[in-house]
C-alpha cells in the first residue's frame, strides 16, 4: 500500500495557529489521537515508547503530555531506557515534571538498576513505567496480560531499533489491532538504517526469540522493508515525520491485509503460549471481577490497598488490632537498604528495585499531605567479624555498583558520613535511611480510604476462612462478637505472623522470627550519629529523641513479653561492631523496647502470588514419585493453587525494602496487567517455589 499523507489536525482538535507551527514537535494528542477509537472513555490509554539512547523527541511528547491537566484519560507509559541514556536524563530538567518527580527519575536514571521502575504521576492518572536496560532483553523478560484490554495500545520507536526480534516482542505484549508509529527524523523511503532483519517468512517462537535466522545473515533495510516486517507482525503502522515543514507530520504507511493479520495473530498467540508453557510452576491467575478482602493491617496490606483502590477495586481490610501498623509494622524507625549479594542474581535484583519503589511510594505519599517522618540520611553496613567484612567486600567489588547505589569507604569517610568514630571500611548506600513503619502503613490506608471503594474493619480476628460457591468467606470475631464475612470474589492473606494460622496455608514454608527493638535516648555523643549504622545490627539516627537498635532474632518464640536478655544483646551488638568512645552513651536502662514478629522464607525472598494448595501438590506427588518422568510432568502441569486465594508475606526483616513493589506487583496480576516485574523475579516470589523447584527437577519432596 503506498504512502497516503494524513492530516492530524483531521483527527484532533483544531488548532487555528497550526499551519504557522507546522514546524515544530507535534503534540502527544496529535501523535496519539487514533487511539480513541482504540479505548473507551474509562480505560487508559497505555503507551509505549522505544527512542534511541541519543533521540531527542521523548522529552518534548512527554513534556506535552504533562501540561495537559485536562487529558480526558488515565495514560500508562512504557519507557524503554538505555542505561545512561541522555533523554532520560533531560527528563530530570523538565518543567513539566514535579520537583518530586524529576528527583524521581533522576535516581531511577542514576541507578542504572535494569528491569521495571514505576512511577505514579498526578493522583496516579499517570503512570509511568521506565524498563532500564537493553531494550531487546528487557520486552522479552516482560509478560503479556492476562487481561487483553491491559496490553500495549501503541508503540512510538526509532526506526534504528526496530529490528525483527524486537518487532515480534512488541507484538507479544500488544493488542491485537495495536499500532506502531516510527519516527524518523530524516525520513524517505530511499534512506536505509542499520536495522537488522531475518530472512521473510512466518517467525517461529525461537526466531523471534532470538532474532536471528540460522539461515541468514542479518542485512539492513529500506523503509519500505521495515513497514512490511511491522505490518507482517500484524500492526498497523504510520510513519511521524519529526522534521516536516509542513502538515505531514504522520502518515499512514501500511496496514496488514486480513490473510497476514490472521497469520499474525496465531504467531502472537504461539509466543504467549510459550511463555505460559514455561510459566507452569507459577501460575499467574488474575483475580475474579468483584470485591477483594485482604487480611492484615502492616506495610504489605496497606501498600496493597493502596494499589488496588488507585485502581478503583472494591476492597474489605480486615485487621486484627485497634488501628494499623501495631504489629512487625509498628516500631517507631525501620531501616530502608537494599539486600546486595555478590554475584548479584534475581534476589538482590528484586531489593533494588523494591528499594528504588519504596522510595518513591513515600514521596508520593508525602506530596499527598501525609506525615510520615522519615529521612533518607544514608545506610552505612560495616562488617562485625571477619567473615562478615569477607562478604561486604565481595559483594561492593563484584559489581559496577553506581555510586548511588553502593559506594566502598575506608574508616575516614565512614566515620565523616556518620558523624561518629567508625573504625571499619564498608560500604554506603546513598539513598538509604530510615522510616516510621508505623506511619507509612497509616497514610497508606487513609489515602486508600480517600480514594474510595475501601471499608476497613479494626478489631477484627479472623478465625478460618472458607470457599464456597466460587467464593471466599470470612469466620470472625469482632469486639467479642462471632461475625461472618462475604462473599469475597477474591482473598489476599498479608497477615504477618498469622500467615499460616488457616488450614489451606498451614504448609507453607515459613517460619516467624521473634524481634526486640530496643528504645535508646539521644544524649552526646551518640545525638551526632547522621546515618544509619548496620552491622551485627543496626541503629538509627535519632528521632523524637530517640535512637532505634537491633533487633534480636528468635525462632518460633513463645511469647512477645520484654526480654531484658535480648535488650542486653542488642546493647551488645553495638559495642561489638564498633568500639568508639560513643558507644558508652548506649543506654538501655530504661527498658523501652518494642516486640515483634517477622516472617521469614529460607532464601529470604517475599511470598506473593497465588496461594499453592499443598494438599492437591501431595495428591499428584503420591502419583507421580521423584523420577525423570516425574520432573517431565511437573514442568508441563499447572501448579495446583487455590483459586482466588493469594498470599503477600514473608518480608523478613527488610520488609520495607520489599514489600511495598511486592503489593504492587499483587495488584497488576489481580488487575490482569502487564506486570512491572521480569520472570525471574515473580519465580523468585512463587509462594510455591520451595516445593516446586523440587518437583520440577525429579527430587523428593
Amino acid at each position: 500500500m503506498p504512502n497516503i499523507p494524513l492530516r492530524v489536525n483531521s483527527l484532533a482538535t483544531e488548532h487555528p495557529n497550526n499551519a504557522q507551527n507546522s514546524d515544530k514537535m507535534p503534540t502527544f494528542e496529535e501523535i496519539f489521537s487514533h487511539l480513541s477509537a482504540i479505548t473507551g472513555q474509562n480505560t487508559p490509554h497505555i503507551i509505549a515508547l522505544l527512542p534511541r539512547c541519543d533521540a531527542n523527541w521523548p522529552v518534548a511528547v512527554l513534556a506535552d503530555r504533562l501540561k495537559q491537566a485536562h487529558a480526558r484519560q488515565p495514560l500508562h507509559l512504557h519507557l524503554c531506557a538505555q542505561h545512561q541514556a541522555p533523554w532520560l536524563l533531560a527528563l530530570t530538567n523538565c518543567d513539566a515534571f514535579t520537583s518530586s518527580a524529576r528527583e524521581q527519575i533522576k535516581v531511577i536514571a542514576e541507578a542504572q538498576v535494569s528491569g521495571c521502575h514505576r512511577i505514579k504521576l498526578a493522583s496516579t492518572q499517570l503512570i509511568i513505567d521506565i524498563h532500564q536496560g537493553e531494550p531487546l532483553s528487557q520486552l522479552k523478560a516482560l509478560l503479556a496480560p492476562n487481561e487483553a484490554s491491559q496490553a500495549i495500545h501503541s508503540w512510538l520507536v526509532d526506526q534504528d531499533l526496530l529490528d525483527e526480534a524486537i518487532i515480534w516482542q512488541m507484538a507479544r505484549l500488544s493488542q491485537d489491532n495495536a499500532n506502531v508509529l516510527i519516527a524518523d527524523a530524516k525520513f524517505s523511503d530511499e534512506k536505509r538504517s542499520d536495522v537488522r532483519l531475518a530472512t521473510p517468512g512466518n517467525i517461529s517462537a525461537d526466531n523471534a526469540s532470538s532474532g536471528t535466522d540460522s539461515n541468514s545473515k542479518p542485512a539492513a533495510a529500506t523503509a519500505n522493508e521495515l513497514t512490511e516486517r511491522v505490518t507482517k507482525a500484524g500492526f498497523t503502522c504510520y510513519r511521524l515525520n519529526l522534521s516536516a515543514k509542513d502538515d505531514r507530520l504522520m502518515t499512514l504507511a501500511d496496514k496488514p491485509s486480513k490473510a497476514s493479520k490472521d497469520i499474525a495473530m496465531q504467531e502472537r498467540r504461539a509466543l504467549r503460549r510459550q511463555q505460559n508453557d514455561g510459566l507452569a510452576f507459577n501460575p499467574l491467575h488474575q483475580g475474579y471481577a468483584g470485591e477483594t478482602a485482604i487480611i492484615g493491617g502492616g506495610v504489605a496490606s496497606a501498600n496493597l490497598a493502596l494499589s488496588l483502590a488507585e485502581r478503583g477495586k472494591s476492597v474489605s481490610l480486615f485487621c486484627m488490632d485497634k488501628a494499623p501498623g501495631e504489629q512487625a509494622s509498628g516500631n517507631k524507625q525501620g531501616a530502608i537498604y537494599p539486600l546486595l549479594t555478590p554475584e548479584h542474581g534475581s534476589l538482590s535484583h528484586y531489593f533494588l528495585q523494591g528499594y528504588l519503589f519504596s522510595r518513591q511510594r513515600i514521596a508520593h505519599l508525602v506530596d499527598a499531605g501525609h506525615d510520615i517522618p522519615h529521612d533518607f540520611c544514608g545506610v552505612l553496613q560495616t562488617g562485625h567479624d571477619e567473615r562478615s567484612h569477607k562478604r561486604l567486600a565481595k559483594i561492593v567489588n563484584a559489581q559496577p555498583w553506581a555510586d548511588s547505589i553502593a559506594q566502598a569507604v575506608n574508616a575516614t569517610e565512614a566515620t565523616t558520613l556518620a558523624g561518629v568514630t567508625i573504625e571499619h571500611e564498608g560500604i554506603y548506600y546513598l539513598l538509604g535511611g530510615w522510616v516510621s513503619p508505623q506511619a507509612f502503613t497509616r497514610a497508606a490506608i487513609s489515602l486508600a480510604e480517600q480514594l474510595g471503594k475501601q471499608s476497613t474493619h479494626y478489631q477484627c480476628q479472623i478465625t478460618a476462612i472458607r470457599f464456597e460457591d466460587q467464593q471466599w468467606y470470612l469466620s470472625a470475631v469482632q469486639q467479642g462478637q462471632r461475625q461472618e464475612f462475604g462473599p469475597f470474589a477474591n482473598l489476599v492473606l498479608a497477615n504477618g505472623r498469622h500467615l499460616t494460622d488457616f488450614s489451606q496455608t498451614a504448609q507453607l514454608p515459613i517460619s516467624g522470627f521473634r524481634g526486640q527493638v530496643s528504645h535508646i535516648p539521644a544524649r552526646a555523643p551518640l545525638a551526632e550519629l547522621k546515618t544509619v549504622l548496620c552491622a551485627h545490627g543496626y541503629l538509627t539516627p535519632a528521632h523524637d529523641r530517640l535512637h532505634c537498635t537491633g533487633a534480636s532474632y528468635v525462632k518460633d518464640a513463645s511469647n512477645l513479653d520484654y526480654s531484658a536478655v535480648e535488650q542486653v544483646e542488642n546493647l551488645d551488638k553495638i559495642r561489638t561492631s564498633y568500639g568508639g568512645d560513643w558507644t558508652k552513651a548506649v543506654d538501655i536502662t530504661g527498658h523501652s523496647a518494642r516486640v515483634g514478629v517477622r516472617m521469614v522464607t529460607r532464601d529470604h525472598a517475599p511470598m506473593m502470588g497465588c496461594a499453592p494448595d499443598f494438599e492437591a501438590i501431595l495428591a499428584a506427588y503420591g502419583e507421580h514419585q521423584h523420577t525423570k518422568e516425574s520432573a517431565k510432568y511437573w514442568q508441563a502441569t499447572p501448579a495446583p493453587v487455590h483459586h482466588g486465594l493469594y498470599i503477600l508475606g514473608g518480608l523478613g526483616s527488610r520488609g520495607l525494602t520489599s514489600g511495598p513493589l511486592a503489593a504492587e506487583i499483587l495488584a497488576a496480576q489481580l488487575c490482569g496487567e502487564l506486570l512491572p516485574a521480569t520472570n525471574d523475579i515473580l519465580a523468585l516470589l512463587n509462594p510455591n517455589r520451595m516445593w516446586m523447584r523440587k518437583l520440577i527437577k525429579g527430587k523428593a519432596l
